[in-house]
């Protein structure tokens, strides 16, 4: 009877198995859809940690761009010290010095109570030096006189230096119509060919006379003799220096000595002949540089637009065409 009962229970047990594993067979396929819907947080929280990374490229640019300005400052000092090195011998400051130079061309400061000027200077021993004046005519010219570059002057007498000559009048000069041209001073040229000899009105104006060793300077042109045959002789005024002394006084009847500018010159000193120019002076400063200088006499020679100076080419000018010119030619 027990037997019976407990087999008669089997069907019944199997039934309950069958239904307990389908449940759980049931319950383990509805788990994983609420492990996604419970997941989903999880993986919305995955990837925002994965965007706060994104500033970890942003210091990497930073570095690179500092590499970058460092290579810009080391090339930078490299041209500033080679600029500067070759800027001072190519400027040196100017040497100023009141002697005197010997023979050619030279360049100097001169300081004359207290202020600096700049001079060309040309120097020459008498000895070994003719000094000739040229001119473009070939007798007295009242009007319209033929007129040349300093540079011709040089060329066509084999000079190796000149200067420009006297006061003459130029054609832009209204005041010089009818005139235009012509100089009123004295001259010898090279040729011994006397110019405006027979001007008595210009005959109280300075001379300079050259000769072979020697020169003189008068401060009248009548105080010179035809009869010592010079090699040449040229009248222009002021007279500058005299025995070494300044000799100029200021004259308020020449208001254009009074500016300043370029003032041309020729001088001596013992056997050495000079001419050249004084940058940026007045009639009355030229005097003070070529006194400071030493010079022993000393004669203005035309200046302004008409400066010029020759040594192996111009050293000022050309300026204007003149009508006369004083050269240096070897003897």
């Amino acid at each position: 009877m027990k037997l019976t009962n407990q087999k008669g229970l089997a069907p019944i047990f199997i039934v309950l198995f069958i239904t307990v594993i389908s449940s759980a067979v049931l319950f383990l396929e509805k788990p994983p859809v609420i492990s996604q819907t419970s997941l989903s947080p999880a993986v919305i929280v995955i990837p925002t940690p994965t965007p706060s990374e994104t500033p970890s490229p942003s210091p990497v640019p930073t570095p690179s761009p500092s590499p970058i300005p460092t290579p810009i400052p080391k090339p930078t000092p490299s041209p500033i010290p080679t600029v500067v090195a070759s800027a001072v011998p190519s400027a040196p400051a100017p040497v100023t010095t009141n002697t005197l130079p010997g023979p050619g061309y030279t360049r100097q400061t001169v300081n004359a109570e207290g202020q600096n000027y700049k001079v060309d200077i040309i120097a020459a021993d008498l000895n070994t030096t003719k000094v000739i004046v040229d001119t473009a005519s070939e007798s007295d010219c009242s009007n319209n006189c033929p007129v040349m570059p300093l540079g011709d002057y040089v060329g066509r007498n084999g000079a190796y230096a000149g200067i420009n000559g006297s006061f003459f009048c130029p054609p832009e000069y209204s005041s010089c119509s009818g005139k235009t041209n012509s100089f009123d001073t004295l001259v010898m040229n090279k040729n011994k060919r006397y110019f405006n000899s027979d001007n008595n009105v210009y005959s109280n104006i300075p001379a300079a006379i050259f000769s072979q060793g020697s020169a003189r300077f008068v401060g009248r042109s009548l105080e010179w003799g035809r009869d010592t045959s010079p090699d040449s002789v040229i009248a222009n005024y002021p007279l500058l220096i005299t025995g070494g002394n300044i000799n100029f006084t200021e004259n308020p009847s020449e208001p254009k000595f009074g500016q300043k500018g370029p003032r041309t010159f020729i001088g001596i000193k013992g056997n050495m002949v000079y001419i050249g120019v004084i940058y940026g002076a007045t009639m009355g400063e030229s005097a003070k540089v070529l006194k400071a200088l030493d010079m022993g006499d000393a004669l203005n020679l035309d200046e302004g637009g008409s400066t010029a100076l020759w040594h192996g080419g111009y050293k000022v000018g050309p300026g204007r065409n003149i009508p006369n010119a004083v050269l240096f030619v070897n003897r």
